[in-house]
């Protein structure tokens, strides 16, 4: 998970095989941020585990974890709730919202999951094989007829 952070070290080739100050200062600060995003997400106690021996929850959230190490603007996530049980979705839910609010942090949320999507998202594009059919909050999708069409596989009543 560390590798995440070597984007942005500051120290030279020459500075880590002589095991110098820098190195060891900013290895220092990686380690440290590190474990500081692994305790945000319930993970530090699984810090030495391998990433193929976590449950598929936890493998879902180291992955935030390693996109948020390289510090970015706009995080994608791609089908997070994917696999999870209710209550791992409510916590993810919960993490998402968090994350947002705390980093100021904007997210492209791609989700299958409508009771995800609808419980945390303000702003809301479907798409049906690959064109946008409707465009709103919640409230808007819920009700927009191409989606109860596209999702629920039957005729919109009006």
């Amino acid at each position: 998970m560390r590798v995440a952070f070597h984007h942005r070290i500051g120290y030279s080739l020459l500075d880590s095989v002589l095991d110098g100050k820098i190195f060891r200062e900013e290895e220092s600060k990686i380690r440290a941020e590190a474990l500081t995003l692994l305790e945000q997400f319930h993970l530090k106690g699984l810090r030495d585990e391998l990433a193929k021996n976590l449950s598929y929850g936890d493998q879902r959230r180291l992955e935030m974890v390693r996109a948020l190490a390289t510090r970015p603007k706009l995080l994608l996530l791609d089908e997070p709730a994917a696999g999870m049980n209710a209550s791992e979705k409510r916590d993810l839910i919960e993490l998402i919202r968090r994350l947002h609010q705390e980093l100021k942090l904007a997210i492209l949320l791609i989700e299958h999951d409508m009771a995800v999507v609808m419980n945390l998202c303000p702003r809301i594009l479907v798409l049906d094989y690959g064109v946008p059919i409707a465009e709103g909050n919640p409230d808007e999708i819920r009700g927009n007829p191409k989606v109860i069409e596209a999702y629920l596989g039957e005729k919109a009543r009006h």
